[in-house]
């Protein structure tokens, strides 16, 4: 049964109460949001209500908006959907003034103890994302992803992250003379190189490790120049993109070795890669 106008608004109301939440670093509590709102509802279960949510994420990826930690983003959406997320997005200032701060808080690099908790896979492509509508370039629209990308201290953060990761993965190969050689290039010798850590692999041979960091989910789309593209493509056999994700809670991150393009679909100026 298709959902009414009500229900959507009513769950739509919902998420973004618990993205401003989230944003803002508030504790919540999703099975209680999820048992107020059934209640609102015609007779829905917790997994359409839950496929809704990942509706609601993909159609914020789209619009430049982080998602909540834990709704993966799904397509085949009611426009109507589309329509009423477009709306609040655009005429909710504390959700704005939330994504702002959000994307640009300085961040420190944490503790890493267990590197192989650390690496998981990369995401599945299983979601397909439209075009962006015209609410995507109207000048009154931030793009919060893209401001997070420039957010120096988080990028740094990110990449000493990586450093230590590097070591501690050499390290327990028994390579600690090439552990020690680990190298944050990005800082010794500053951007525009098309990487920015120097690692190795277990045989001594040279690993270039191109780091791109967010604080949001896993399918979070990247940014990443013309030069890095190029230099992905010239090094594939020695090149990595390491995403590193959820680092103001649980950083994590995955893997992206060789060209770029192989694992994502890239839009260009400079290029978002997402992961469809």
């Amino acid at each position: 049964m298709e959902w009414s106008q009500t229900e959507v608004e009513a769950t739509v109301a919902d998420y973004l109460h618990m993205l401003c939440l989230e944003l803002s670093g508030q504790n919540y509590n999703k099975s209680a949001h999820r048992k107020q709102l059934l209640g609102k509802l015609n007779g829905r279960s917790e997994g359409a209500v839950e496929r809704k949510h990942q509706n609601i994420s993909a159609i914020l990826l789209e619009n430049g908006w982080p998602y909540i930690n834990g709704y993966k983003p799904l397509g085949n959406y009611q426009s109507m959907l589309r329509e009423i997320v477009e709306i609040r997005l655009r005429n909710d200032p504390s959700l704005d003034e939330a994504a702002i701060q959000a994307t640009i808080s300085p961040a420190t690099t944490p503790l890493l103890q267990d590197y192989a908790k650390a690496m998981v896979n990369p995401p599945e492509q299983h979601w397909v994302a439209r075009e962006p509508t015209a609410i995507y370039r109207l000048p009154q629209q931030r793009d919060y992803l893209e401001r997070e990308a420039r957010n120096i201290s988080l990028g740094q953060a990110g990449e000493a992250f990586v450093v230590n990761f590097e070591h501690l993965r050499l390290r327990a190969s028994g390579q600690t003379k090439l552990a020690d050689k680990v190298e944050h290039i990005a800082r010794s010798q500053g951007d525009g190189l098309g990487f920015d850590v120097l690692s190795f692999e277990t045989d001594g041979r040279e690993r270039f490790i191109e780091v791109k960091t967010t604080a949001f989910g896993k399918e979070t789309p990247f940014f990443i120049s013309h030069n890095e593209v190029g230099f992905a493509r010239e090094n594939a056999e020695q090149f990595h993109l390491y995403r590193v994700f959820d680092f103001r809670r649980t950083p994590r991150l995955f893997d992206l070795p060789g060209a770029v393009e192989q694992h994502c679909r890239m839009s260009p100026s400079n290029y978002i890669c997402r992961f469809a």
